[in-house]
């Protein structure tokens, strides 16, 4: 009997954001969605990671009925899939079991058949109760281990060398990752994943991985990689070779670069091994016909230019032959011929080249990405290679953290935050999100290595390690909107949860569409009894001269919460705003002690550097 492969695609959810902004809007996945229902995917990921916070924001369109739409087209026919970060959800907060469950709950019985569960921290405390929920309510859990690797330290010099330091031991060893598995499958995980987010796992290592996972577990494995750095597909055969039971792929026109290899590369392998993967890539073909439409239309309206698309695919003479190299070198454990026939392949059709900067630096691309965009937005390009410098040690210091969405983000922020500190002459770490407190804190979970208490107290004012607790959690304002007839913000559970997940956001995308509910029904009310006109709103009064003391945006951003009001007494040190910049919250303290006079900015408000954003006096 044949060997067979299950392939999970990832085109609707992990593709689009990877190569496109997470911008697919309804329309353009429902093109789609009549050939995915022929494909036979084992799983089709559709859900979770960016898509629910992006089809609010850009696109006005509700996350649920994204998945609703997409279970009520394809059926049972593949396993809808979502990923989680375990405890914090789809956010950046912990959330409580009264939270996770609602969540697991409506999603499971909105369509959903797998939830990617991963924590970014590894710690498998984190992903208990989603796997507990998920399971409940008839999902299949499927746990993450987070692959990363230990970061290259600056060498200790002569002196230090003779004070006797050393440079850390390595944390992310074979066991280390077999350990997490095996954690995991003992909280009841139906399949574990090794999630190689960044790409940086090359086909040795993801091989003897495999062959670890599966001599020691009785559930399948999945692997999940990217092609950023140039080991993707190279490192996809080598598991294949090696025994995994599921693989991640893209369709042709959003896979390769910073995405998943294709489908079409991984078909081609399997055949040549002999392994069924019950794809029907007639199918497949179809929905590429219209990616390659919908590709041309994203990169038009969020890129504003048409980037250069991959060549048909073909198998040549040319590329067979490359695929007969690159499976006997992947058979013989040549590993360097492996991802040389591999890279050869991707060239011909022209994918882009690796990513060196982001293989030597080992990090993931998306966190390299938004380094270089937020450095572009501050005019601060020039620190760029000095924030990249202090990655690992702002790393360690804060425990070590696998390097994925969120603490990617919060240590890239910090490594720039502390860049600029020390650019204007500041002690480092002056600036800080409070992500970055809470990941030093404890709030997080419990990181690979401990934190070193008086770096705690310095960053958090706290020496002991101090977990989040949930029974402090407060939920969402859920407030009357006169503006919309008097409705609630939230209706129902579904949008209550999405004010849970993602405040600022839902908020504005609720209190929209609510609004533009109530002002249809007062047109289609108009029609058949005009009103008197209404009288024009006052115009805003300007904001009064500044005499007194002000507080300053530090960096552009935008403004989450105000906490102080007029006439308020407060403290210097005293947090009086909060500002997202970089995708962090930064909690905004006065260095003056007094009365607020005026709050020259309210919640939601976009801010530039050097923006006032309180008067006091």
């Amino acid at each position: 009997m044949a060997r067979t492969l299950k392939i999970r695609d990832l085109t609707l959810r992990d593709g689009q954001q990877s190569s496109f902004a997470t911008r697919m809007n309804q329309a353009q996945i429902d093109r789609c969605l009549p050939y995915y229902k022929e494909a036979n995917f084992y799983a089709m990921e559709v859900w979770g990671g960016a898509v629910p916070d992006s089809v609010m924001r850009y696109l006005n369109e509700n996350p649920w009925t994204r998945l609703e739409t997409i279970h009520q087209a394809v059926g049972d026919v593949s396993k809808l899939t979502a990923l989680s970060r375990g405890r914090n959800l789809f956010g950046y907060s912990p959330y409580t079991d009264e939270i996770i469950d609602g969540f697991c709950r409506n999603a499971i019985r909105s369509g959903l058949g797998i939830m990617r569960i991963f924590d970014a921290l590894n710690d498998v405390d984190n992903v208990r109760s989603t796997v507990k929920y998920v399971k409940q309510y008839g999902g299949i859990a499927d746990c993450a281990v987070c692959y990363t690797v230990d970061p290259k330290y600056p060498q200790p010099g002569f002196l230090a060398r003779l004070l006797g330091k050393r440079a850390p031991q390595p944390v992310f060893t074979d066991a280390y990752f077999l350990d997490k598995a095996k954690q995991m499958a003992a909280l009841g995980a139906d399949m574990i994943t090794i999630k190689d987010m960044s790409g940086l796992i090359p086909p040795r290592r993801v091989a003897t991985l495999v062959k670890l996972l599966k001599s020691n577990l009785s559930i399948p494995v999945d692997f999940h990689t990217h092609c950023t750095p140039g080991y993707g597909l190279a490192s996809v055969l080598s598991a294949i070779v090696a025994g995994v039971d599921i693989v991640d792929t893209n369709c042709w026109y959003f896979a390769e670069g910073t995405g998943a290899p294709a489908i079409e590369f991984i078909d081609a392998i399997c055949r040549k091994l002999g392994i069924e993967t019950g794809v029907n890539m007639e199918a497949v073909a179809k929905i590429n016909q219209q990616l390659r439409e919908i590709r041309k239309e994203l990169n038009l309206s969020v890129f504003g230019v048409e980037k250069p698309e991959p060549k048909p695919f073909e198998l040549t003479p040319e590329v067979d032959a490359l695929f007969d190299k690159a499976i006997r070198a992947a058979q013989q454990d040549d590993e360097q011929g492996c991802i040389d026939a591999c890279r050869k392949i991707e060239a011909i059709f022209g994918f882009p080249a690796p990513n060196e900067l982001v293989q030597k630096a080992e990090i993931p691309g998306g966190m390299y990405s938004n380094m270089v965009a937020q450095l572009k937005q501050l005019k601060a390009e020039e620190i760029l290679p000095r924030a990249m410098e202090l990655i690992p040690s702002v790393r360690l210091a804060a425990g070590l953290p696998p390097l994925v969405t969120p603490t990617s983000q919060i240590v890239g922020a910090q490594a720039v935050n502390c860049a600029l500190d020390e650019k204007a002459g500041r002690p480092m770490y002056t600036n800080k999100s409070s992500q970055f407190v809470g990941l030093v804190k404890g709030e997080y979970g419990k990181t690979p290595v401990r934190v070193d208490p008086e770096f705690r107290f310095k960053i958090c004012g706290v020496r002991e390690e101090t977990p989040y607790d949930t029974s402090k959690y407060r939920m969402q304002p859920n407030p009357e909107l006169p503006e919309a007839g008097g409705v609630k913000l939230a209706e129902n559970e579904k949008e209550v949860l999405l004010l849970e997940l993602f405040p600022l956001v839902a908020k504005n995308y609720l209190t929209g569409i609510k609004k533009k509910a109530w002002e249809a029904k007062q047109a289609a009310e108009a029609k058949s009894s005009p009103a008197p006109a209404a009288a024009a709103a006052p115009a805003p009064k300007p904001a009064a001269r500044i005499t007194g003391n002000t507080v300053l945006a530090p960096l552009p951003g935008r403004v989450i919460d105000v906490l102080v009001k007029v006439g308020d007494e407060v403290k210097a040190g005293q947090e009086v705003v909060i500002l997202e910049a970089m995708k962090m919250e930064n909690a905004i303290e006065t260095d003056y002690a007094g009365k607020v006079k005026q709050v020259l900015v309210e919640s939601g408000q976009t801010v530039q550097t050097d923006a006032v954003l309180l008067e006091i006096e």
